[in-house]
Parts: structure tokens; C-alpha cells; sequence
């Protein structure tokens, strides 16, 4: 009995021994290993876009505070607003008093890639209706002047200075107190005659036994003519004057030694005589170019013409705020735009 106990005993320790042996040698079960996920995508990178751009060749500078600066701060303004340089380029060429150079600058332009190419100034009408041809892919603009050649990539503008010129003729009417106002006119032709014969216009208007006194000195640069030319109008006893040009600055220096009035075109001449200039008419060229722009992107290169009036908002009077204006002429100057814009009042001129 005792030895039959101990046989089950030792059996038992066996199978025992052999359980641990089995567990201490297993080893445990390997965990799956975790499910990779797809690599992200890098994206696409855009190609930057473009910038639209634009050439302008001018006769004069860009800062001469008359017919050339006025394009160049239009353009400057639709940069601003279309968010830079990077999306609205410039290029200029000032200066060009010279036909000839300012016709390679234009060809140049074009042979560039250039978008738009702006050849501001009515002499260069010549070289553009013979370049805009040879590249029917770019779109030129030409001014002042109504006529796009028939050419499909040209445009064309003007301005209705006659307008500004006639609210002018108004308030310096009204300002004169010798009866005798001078006029410094360019070269007869364009802008330049409308503005003078708009200006005649409203201040035989308003006293028509005004004496208004008119030269054309047959030059849109010549500023010691321009003088000159000023000079004779003090002489004779202008107490107010007006020009159109860029050559006016050497006038406005004249009234400002003579303590006379002045009534500038194209561009605020405040800053060239703040006490002396009342109000200018501005040429607000951003309604033609930002529409010229406008037809490009829908695939029309040209022939539209243009013109920038006080109804449309391309012609802005700016009254100088140096210059203590009575309340009755600023309000017969208002008045007189009003009239102008709503066309109670006509404007006849002269031949």
C-alpha cells in the first residue's frame, strides 16, 4: 500500500515538472502589426499666375503735373487696386518728345510680350497705325484722339475737356476784377484747344463783356514761351489765367510772382502755386484703362473709343483747399457740373 503511494506520488510530480517546462518555454503570441497608412499626398504646387502687363510711352514726364503725369497716376492707382506689382506691371518710357524714338519704344514694347501698350500722346497715331499690324496678339491704346484705325487691336481715347474747361471759364469770370483774364495755349489742337474753347465758353457765360486774351505759342514743352507768353497776359492786365500742357508749369510760376489766379487741366496744380491755383480740372484715366482690360480678358484686343466726361467720372474738378473760395462761386461751380452732367446746360463752341 505504502509503495503503490509513492508510485502515484512520483507520477504526479512528474507531469507536474513537465507542465512548468511546457509554460516557462512558450513564448507569447506576437502582436499583429499595426496597419500602415497611405502616405499623404504633397500637393500640387500652382504655377503663379501672370502679371498683366502694361507699357506707357508719354512725351513728357511722369511727374509733370499735367498730361503725361495724369496717365501714369491712373495706371498707378489700378496697380494699387489689383494688389501690386506682381499682379500689374509698368513699364514707361517719358520723355518722348522725339516721334521717332517714341515709335521704337512702342515696336520694343511689343517685341517684349508687353499686354497692353499705351502710346499717350495724338502724335504717335502715325506710328501706331503702322506697328499695331505686326502684332495682332497685343493690344494698343493711343490718345487723345477718337480713331482706332479700323484696326482691331487698337483702342482709342479722349476727354471731353471742354467740360472741366467750361466750370473753370465759370469760377474765373466770377473771380476777375480787372475784366481781363489770359489764356497759354499749346499748339492748337486735341484736349488742348477743347479745354481753351470750353474755358471762353463758360466765362463769356457768365460776363460777356469779359476780354480773354488767347496764346498759342505752338509748343507742348516749351516752358520759358510758356512764360513769356504769361508774362504778356500780366501786362495787359490779367488778373486770372489758365493753360493747358505740360509746359504750364513756367506760367504758373509767372502767377505766383504776379500774385494773379490760376485754373489748371489734366492734373491738380495745386502743389505748383498753393495760393494762387483755384481749382483744377483732372483727367481721370482708370475708366478707360480698367475697361480696356475688362474687353482684353474677354478676348477683344480693340476698336472701341473711348472718352472720359464729368458723367462718366473720368473728368473730376479738384478744388484747391490752400485757396479760400467764396460759397457763391464754389456753388456756381457746382451748379455748372451739375448742368453740365444732367444737360441742362450746353456747351457751344467756337471755331
Amino acid at each position: 500500500m505504502k509503495r503503490t503511494l509513492l508510485f502515484l506520488f512520483s507520477l504526479l510530480m512528474v507531469f507536474m515538472l513537465a507542465a512548468c517546462a511546457t509554460a516557462a518555454t512558450e513564448e507569447p503570441m506576437a502582436e499583429e502589426p499595426a496597419a500602415e497608412e497611405p502616405a499623404a499626398e504633397e500637393p500640387v504646387a500652382e504655377e503663379p499666375a501672370e502679371p498683366f502687363r502694361v507699357a506707357v510711352v508719354m512725351p513728357s514726364a511722369i511727374n509733370d503735373l499735367a498730361f503725361s503725369q495724369s496717365m501714369y497716376d491712373a495706371l498707378v492707382k489700378i496697380q494699387t487696386e489689383m494688389g501690386g506689382e506682381a499682379n500689374f506691371e509698368i513699364a514707361y518710357s517719358d520723355n518722348m518728345f522725339v516721334v521717332e524714338d517714341a515709335s521704337a519704344a512702342i515696336r520694343d514694347y511689343a517685341t517684349q510680350g508687353y499686354n497692353l501698350i499705351i502710346a499717350h500722346g495724338s502724335q504717335y497715331g502715325a506710328s501706331l497705325q503702322e506697328i499695331a499690324p505686326d502684332f495682332p496678339e497685343t493690344s494698343f491704346a493711343w490718345g487723345t484722339a477718337g480713331d482706332t484705325f479700323g484696326l482691331p487691336n487698337v483702342f482709342a481715347y479722349e476727354a471731353f475737356s471742354q467740360q472741366g474747361g467750361y466750370v473753370n471759364g465759370v469760377m474765373a469770370a466770377s473771380l476777375s476784377t480787372s475784366g481781363v483774364i489770359g489764356v497759354v495755349g499749346p499748339i492748337e489742337v486735341g484736349d488742348a484747344k477743347l479745354y481753351v474753347d470750353g474755358f471762353k465758353a463758360g466765362a463769356l457765360a457768365t460776363k460777356p463783356d469779359i476780354q480773354i486774351n488767347v496764346n498759342y505759342i505752338g509748343s507742348f514743352s516749351d516752358v520759358a514761351l510758356a512764360s513769356e507768353a504769361a508774362r504778356t497776359h500780366a501786362d495787359a492786365g490779367a488778373d486770372v489765367m489758365t493753360g493747358s500742357a505740360q509746359m504750364v508749369v513756367g506760367a504758373i510760376g509767372v502767377a505766383e510772382e504776379n500774385n494773379l489766379l490760376w485754373f489748371g487741366t489734366q492734373s491738380d496744380q495745386a502743389s505748383l502755386a498753393p495760393a494762387n491755383v483755384v481749382a483744377s480740372q483732372v483727367y481721370d484715366w482708370t475708366v478707360v484703362v480698367n475697361d480696356i482690360i475688362a474687353q482684353m480678358k474677354k478676348g477683344t484686343l480693340g476698336g472701341t473709343a473711348y472718352a472720359v466726361s464729368l458723367e462718366n467720372g473720368g473728368l473730376v474738378m479738384a478744388f484747391n483747399s490752400g485757396y479760400s473760395l467764396s460759397a457763391e462761386v464754389k456753388a456756381l461751380a457746382d451748379a455748372t457740373i451739375q448742368g453740365i452732367i444732367d444737360g441742362s446746360i450746353t456747351i457751344t463752341l467756337g471755331e
